[in-house]
């Protein structure tokens, strides 16, 4: 089957994965659309390190092949969206609801794939640049047909990370300003997760401006190219700022844009060795820097929540979708998302 692989030096499409049956808890998934994210070619750039060869991929969304023994809510010819959480669902952390603290969602990758008799590790537990894929019960949640497969596989990551970040870990308000810095794919869920949340001013920063048209159709109030224009739109700073590209300085300028009681949530993923500054009295008055890890989702929920407000016309996911790409056109995709040429590319199988 075809796959997009990266070796540790290149990136190659071929065609002669194989993967293994599904075991016990396991979820057998036909992956009909991928979407393209940062965190993919962050593993390519080492930003993010991870073990070689692997499988990319970790946004999908497709129809269920098998299930292994004990899987009982989902079954073969359903409509899935994957996540990436692989929670052991026992944990403290599972049994408090913090499935993206759970430590075994954050453990050593699997490896379900193999070429030639090698085995290839799994990334972000999904590997959803794969004509098939293998994932817990708990990442397979199931979807209504009605819903486009390639705007469906946008919900795994994208929208569960940005709006998300609004709604589980901000806990943004009706009638809060907000401050998105980077309107890329997470920055355009976070501003549509603002409006959602009944947000009265949503200022987009971004250096791009062909990126404007976008973001004020998911909910932007106002267009920036930078930051320096915040303060004459909010004169004593924002109640939420999120910083959505991983840039150090934007870091520090996220939590410099913030009003009393003010929170800035981190969502740009910068390297490992990354150091940002900022200075310790900015944070007086109640103000706060958060860190935030795939949304604070709890995908089995938030999932199915997402669709319902995709079907009411209050989530936008087919405007999220720039382009569709064969998977065979891998370059290309990765080429249009580095130059900011998309919101979101997908792959399709």
């Amino acid at each position: 089957m075809r796959g997009v692989l990266f070796d540790g030096k290149q990136t190659q499409v071929v065609d002669d994965l194989e993967i293994r049956d599904p075991g016990p808890g396991e979820v057998l998934v036909a992956v009909a659309a991928a979407g393209l994210c940062h965190s993919d070619l962050s593993v390519i750039d080492g930003t993010i390190p991870f073990p070689v060869p692997v499988v990319l991929g970790h946004e999908g969304a497709g129809v269920v092949e098998a299930v292994g023994a004990g899987v009982g809510h989902v079954a073969a010819g359903d409509h899935v969206a994957l996540s990436t959480l692989a929670n052991c669902g026992a944990c403290a952390q599972c049994d408090r609801g913090r499935p993206t603290m759970c430590r075994k969602a954050i453990g050593r990758p699997g490896r379900p794939f193999s070429r030639g008799g090698q085995q290839l590790y799994q990334f972000a537990s999904n590997s959803a640049f794969a004509e098939r894929t293998l994932v817990t019960a708990v990442q397979a949640v199931k979807i209504p047909q009605d819903i486009p497969l390639t705007s469906a596989a946008l919900i795994g990551c994208g929208v569960l990370t940005g709006v998300g970040a609004v709604l589980n870990r901000a806990k943004v308000d009706r009638g809060d300003s907000v401050v998105v810095i980077g309107t890329g794919g997470i920055g355009l869920n976070v501003i549509q997760g603002a409006r959602i949340a009944g947000a009265s001013v949503i200022v987009a920063v971004d250096n791009n401006p062909a990126k404007e048209a976008a973001a004020r159709r998911f909910g932007a109030t106002h267009f920036l190219a930078s930051t320096d224009g915040v303060r004459d739109i909010l004169p004593t700073g924002a109640d939420h700022a999120f910083e959505c590209v991983g840039q150090a300085g934007l870091v520090r300028a996220a939590v410099d844009l913030l009003d009393r009681h003010g929170q800035a949530v981190l969502l740009g993923m910068t390297a490992p060795t990354a150091e940002a500054s900022f200075l310790p009295a900015a944070l007086f008055l109640d103000k706060s820097i958060l860190g935030c890890r795939y949304g604070s989702s709890r995908p089995q929920r938030d999932i199915p929540l997402y669709a319902d407000l995709y079907r009411r016309g209050t989530l936008l996911l087919d405007e999220l979708v720039t382009k569709t790409y064969p998977v065979e056109d891998f370059t290309k995709a990765a080429d249009d998302l580095h130059h900011g040429r998309v919101a979101r590319g997908v792959l399709t199988f």
